[in-house]
């Protein structure tokens, strides 16, 4: 089992499917001489030639309208969005028609297709280019959203989602394009829609996805090593669907949670997520479930101030341990 970067595991696995399906091609910006803004498309213009790497103007709702009919007719595009900012510009064509068409038309006529993008802060890139903006897409029916912490989700969410017959919004996040693991060579696809109970724990649960987590696993092995606190933590890795049934499972188990998103705590996706708590294991709750999110500004430029407003391990501790202690569980 090799342990590689998030960032080749995108790589490796874009060529394998390449490699696997003539219909498999990759549309996006600057994605072909220049290897894409992240150096996920290295060395594919090479080995496949223009026809299946198609690099693009600054033309957002253009080429993702054109991936769009690409996949109506059989194809299988998958789109490179430089930031999750810039899908503003696409919205329409995401929106009303990569999402809806399955459903105006019937069902006579699918969208294969995936839109890959980058997003989140921490890169000091302004307001305008740190956005946690999935929120807008788990929000429309016929999308589906993934968003994998690790290289081997990575891997494994990518396979799926390509072979997925619907349209699917694949979220990176910058932190962790660098961030390492190990991914198994012959990774099966993952089910899109069912989140991972990453580390068992029977004292809180902590729920996040794509960076928080990471930052979630690393905090409850923190706790259990210096404070003997069993933390669960659930890395969803779907938005949408959104796999209720393992949330609930967990709080029935630990009692208490606590919510780690990098977006707007107001109507994010941990509103979501604490509904669905409440909906399916309220008789099972000792204290109101807890959200952690970013401070609700537009995302500072400052390295200090964009620190402050992103949301932190030592902020998720102290969640946690405000929690426990609002119950006298914590020792």
């Amino acid at each position: 089992m090799a342990v590689i970067t998030y960032r080749q595991a995108l790589h490796d696995t874009l060529r394998e499917e390449m490699l696997a399906d003539e219909d498999v091609f990759l549309i996006g910006e600057e994605i072909g001489v220049f290897e894409g803004s992240y150096k996920i498309t290295a060395g594919l213009l090479d080995e496949f030639g223009e026809k299946r790497v198609r690099d693009t103007p600054i033309a957002e709702e253009g080429f993702i309208g054109a991936a769009v009919g690409a996949a109506m007719q059989g194809l299988r595009p998958v789109a490179e969005l430089m930031t999750i900012n810039f899908s503003l510009i696409a919205l329409d064509q995401i929106v009303n028609h990569a999402a809806k068409i399955y459903g105006m038309f019937g069902g006579q006529c699918s969208v294969p297709m995936v839109m890959r993008t980058p997003g989140g802060g921490g890169q000091q890139l302004g307001a305008t280019h740190s956005q946690n903006i999935e929120l807008y897409y788990a929000f429309v029916p016929g999308l589906k959203v993934v968003a994998p912490s690790t290289p081997a989700d990575a891997k494994a969410l990518l396979r799926a989602s390509i072979a997925d017959n619907d349209p699917v919004l694949f979220l990176e996040n910058l932190a962790l394009y660098n961030t390492k693991g190990e991914v198994p060579d012959t990774a099966e696809p993952a089910e899109i829609g069912k989140a991972a109970v990453t580390r068992p724990g029977s004292d809180i649960t902590i729920i996040g996805y794509s960076r928080m987590a990471t930052v979630a696993h690393q905090v409850a092995e923190k706790l259990q090593e210096e404070e003997g606190i069993s933390a669960e933590v659930v890395d969803l890795r779907s938005l949408r669907p959104l796999d209720r049934e393992t949330l609930v499972e967990s709080v029935r188990r630990t009692n208490c949670a606590v919510i780690a998103e990098d977006d707007w705590l107001t109507y994010g996706i941990g509103a979501e997520i604490a509904a669905s708590i409440s909906d399916g294991a309220f008789d099972s709750l000792d204290a109101p479930v807890r959200r952690v999110a970013a401070a609700e500004v537009p995302l500072p430029y400052a390295k200090p101030l964009e620190r402050a407003a992103l949301p932190s391990a030592e902020s998720l501790t102290t969640a946690v341990h405000e929690t426990l202690d609002a119950v006298g569980r914590r020792r």
